[in-house]
């Protein structure tokens, strides 16, 4: 049941679920490897569930402080289902000195969200990101962890519809 099969990622408040991944994931022999387990975890339901804290911390011999630790500490964890799509906008130095400013208000405003949130409809979430490594290119953004460079007004457009669609 993986997000890109595109199936429901609620599965994860399912204990039943979560500790059949865990069981899955401990069984290949990589205990102690609190990172992999919440890529797999994240990986198969969409996102961390909170509720899958405690089957972790006991799998791993963990307290839940130190997981939930990890699990906030990381950004790129989520303890939400995601959007249906994700707009991943830098806001690195050079990004910004592009016009990033200004493309992020425009995308903000086509897409109807704000930075950092995602819409009510869960259709897309518009992200702060630190950096794609495109700076001569810029202003850069990753449409569903595909990158689109060069991004001007008519590509705000663009991707608004995409997402859209």
């Amino acid at each position: 049941m993986s997000q890109r099969d595109g199936k429901e990622k609620d599965a994860m408040t399912d204990i039943a679920g979560i500790q059949t991944a865990i069981d899955r994931f401990m069984q290949s022999d990589t205990r102690g490897a609190l990172l992999p387990l919440l890529h797999a975890l994240q990986e198969e339901f969409g996102h961390v569930d909170p509720a899958a804290v405690p089957p972790i911390a006991d799998a791993l011999n963990l307290s839940r402080a130190e997981v939930h630790g990890v699990i906030s500490f990381y950004h790129d964890f989520r303890t939400e289902a995601p959007a249906r799509h994700v707009v991943k906008l830098c806001r690195a130095e050079s990004c910004q000195s592009r016009g990033g400013a200004a493309i992020e208000a425009q995308l903000s405003h086509q897409l109807g969200v704000a930075m950092g949130h995602a819409r009510k409809d869960g259709q897309v979430a518009l992200e702060p990101v630190y950096c794609l490594g495109l700076c001569a290119i810029g202003p850069n953004a990753l449409v569903d962890d595909r990158p689109v460079a060069r991004i001007d007004s008519a590509r705000v457009v663009a991707i608004a519809s995409e997402v859209e669609a």
